[in-house]
């Protein structure tokens, strides 16, 4: 056949095949322009899950009279104007192609009233661009997209669309991921004429954080904490879960870039280091998260539904990501509230919390005492670093440094061992108190000034062993061992250029890796704790994941897993008796240790019980 132009209408039905997958697609191209709008309240009224009309209202700027046919024209936009507005692009629509896509598979009316203007004018759309005649209404400031019919003209896009049900909960659920975007905005969704959610603008961080008890359940802010980092232009705020708050699928997981929600592997792989060490097997975390930036720094014309984003820098993004979550949940320790960090300006400084903020722990210190699920169960738990092998078992615990830790803190607490607990002055008594009893020998029982605490003395031993063990082996920076025999990779011919390129950076990891040849390296020398790994696999797993990403994380992951297990050998076994000042000893090693809430395997170290609990487990004043 001949070269020839397509229809306009078939064009444009084309083009709705990219951002037109059902109605709740719809109903996200619409809500965002009431966005770009400035609309301050929008009501979506929808019908039969959407097939059957969607109809949404904003109070936002509305359209002049002159405009409208523009606005059901394809590429015709008031929000850029020149590739640099594309480039620094801040609105959430800018392609001009949502309404004719619209209009090309169902039928459309448009109603709009500019602020200043004497009246609405309406206009209906059939996707072929033409034949407009707008016509008088008295519809108040603002604009109404009525849509009727979906894919009445397109029978076969219509037999892939689910249930009444199934459709509006896509739209249900988007309406909550939105909500959750714009805090300023009010929305009023209805379903075959019944309210379904009605939310207010909030305005405060108590009324936010309402809002998002209402999408995500009130649990979520009883266990979550709230964060604000800032640094090298970027800023990360929002609330992010406690790792003993987690979920067996990732529905709980919001992220926005500079309010627009995306999915994006670089941000979920950074919060997943991030949790790395705290979350327990096949558990997801759970955040509602904003990230601010240039918009010049980032690309959000990389999906036709603008889902997925691309950071120019992207490893200075996932340092960044990784660098705050991984503070906000190692700075949750008994006794101290949330920490967060305003305007810093050097990664390097986020180690250091300056400005306490308020807990959204309802005003606990505690974890909560119900477990999420049945994922937390006393079986043995799954080594860390499962797959790496040992010749030697790794040293026990110093028991003199022990000693020496017991007598340091008997002078602190004389009143510990031989007076009773009650005894102490609530300002005297620490986060965790004192110990009472070594239940079974596993449990410590101690008194609070609260109320009573439970610590998995095995488990919480691990995290402090763990945590000392990984600030050692960092502080003495990276050990290289030569290798008695060096190991001849073969890798791909990227891969060897990657090596050579990159010898410095593997030679800072603790690798001496050489080219030898086009399709091969050699391994001369390897981080000393890693003797006893999979190194050549190492080796060729970070290659790997720099090729993919630009940076590797192998190598830290693969020398934690190791001090894990060493932690977790060298811990304090089940069945052991502790003395009354072995358990103090390690309540106060509790206190001052980073993610504490969790041993290696992301079991839950402790659990309390408030004198609220106790009297009402007893009915007392009842």
């Amino acid at each position: 056949m001949r070269i020839h132009a397509l229809p306009t209408q078939l064009v444009n039905q084309i083009a709705a095949g990219e951002v037109v997958e059902r109605p709740a697609s719809v109903v996200k191209e619409l809500v965002e322009n009431c966005f770009d709008a400035g609309a301050t309240q929008i009501q979506i009224d929808i019908e039969q899950g959407g097939v059957r009309q969607i109809k949404i209202r904003d109070n936002g700027c509305g359209i002049v009279k002159d405009d409208l046919a523009l606005a059901l024209s394809r590429h015709a936009t008031s929000k850029i104007a020149s590739l640099d507005d594309l480039e620094h692009v801040i609105s959430m629509g800018f392609r001009g192609e949502a309404l004719p896509s619209i209009s090309s598979v169902a039928r459309l009316t448009l109603i709009s009233r500019a602020a200043d203007a004497d009246c609405a004018w309406q206009v209906s759309a059939d996707g072929s661009e033409q034949n407009f005649d707008p016509q008088p209404d008295p519809h108040p400031a603002g604009t109404t997209v009525d849509v009727c019919d979906l894919f009445y003209n397109t029978p076969a896009r219509r037999k892939f669309l689910k249930a009444e049900k199934t459709e509006f909960s896509h739209i249900e659920n988007l309406i909550q991921k939105l909500a959750l975007a714009r805090f300023d905005v009010g929305f009023l969704l209805n379903h075959n004429q019944r309210e379904v959610l009605n939310l207010k603008p909030a305005a405060t961080q108590e009324a936010q954080e309402k809002r998002i008890a209402a999408i995500c359940g009130s649990a979520f802010i009883e266990n979550c904490v709230k964060i604000d980092y800032a640094a090298s232009g970027l800023h990360l705020h929002g609330w992010v879960g406690l790792p003993t708050f987690s979920r067996s699928q990732q529905d709980m997981q919001f992220f926005y870039v500079n309010g627009r929600l995306i999915k994006d592997r670089l941000v979920a792989h950074a919060v997943k280091q991030a949790y790395q060490d705290v979350l327990y097997h096949g558990r997801h975390s759970v955040f509602v998260l904003y990230l601010q930036l240039d918009p010049a720094l980032v690309d959000v014309n990389a999906h036709p539904t603008k889902l997925e984003v691309r950071f120019r820098e992207g490893r200075m993004v996932h340092d960044f990501l990784f660098q705050a979550l991984h503070r906000s949940l190692a700075e949750q320790r008994p006794g101290q509230p949330a920490q967060h960090i305003e305007m810093v300006t050097e990664f390097s400084d986020l180690a250091e919390p300056e400005t306490p903020s308020r807990t959204a722990l309802n005003q606990q210190t505690s974890l909560p005492l119900s477990l999420p699920e049945s994922g937390f169960d006393r079986a043995e738990p799954r080594s860390a670093a499962s797959g790496l092998s040992y010749r030697q078992p790794p040293e026990r615990v110093n028991m003199g440094e022990v000693a020496e830790q017991i007598k340091a803190y008997a002078k602190l607490y004389p009143q510990t061992a031989s007076a009773p607990v009650s005894s102490q002055t609530e300002q005297a008594m620490p986060p965790l108190g004192f110990a009472l009893a070594h239940i079974h020998n596993i449990y410590i029982l101690a008194e609070t000034a609260n109320g009573i605490i439970l610590v998995d003395a095995h488990a919480a031993h691990e995290r402090v062993t763990y945590e000392r063990l990984k600030q050692h082996y960092h502080n003495r920076a990276i050990v290289s061992q030569p290798l008695l025999l060096p190991i001849k990779l073969h890798v791909t011919a990227a891969e060897a250029d990657l090596a050579e390129q990159e010898h410095e950076f593997f030679m800072g990891l603790g690798f001496e890796l050489n080219r030898s040849g086009p399709e091969t390296v050699v391994l001369r020398a390897t981080p000393a704790l890693l003797l006893k790994a999979d190194v050549d696999q190492l080796v060729r797993d970070i290659l790997a994941d720099m090729l993919s990403h630009g940076f590797s994380q192998k190598a830290q992951e693969t020398s934690n897993a190791i001090l894990a297990t060493m932690a977790c050998h060298s811990s304090v076994r089940a069945k052991r008796k502790l003395s009354i000042d072995e358990m103090n000893a390690l309540l106060r090693d509790m206190e001052q240790t980073e993610r504490i809430g969790q041993c290696n395997h992301g079991r839950p170290t402790w659990v309390s019980l408030s004198h609220q609990d106790l009297d009402r487990f007893f009915m007392r004043g009842q």
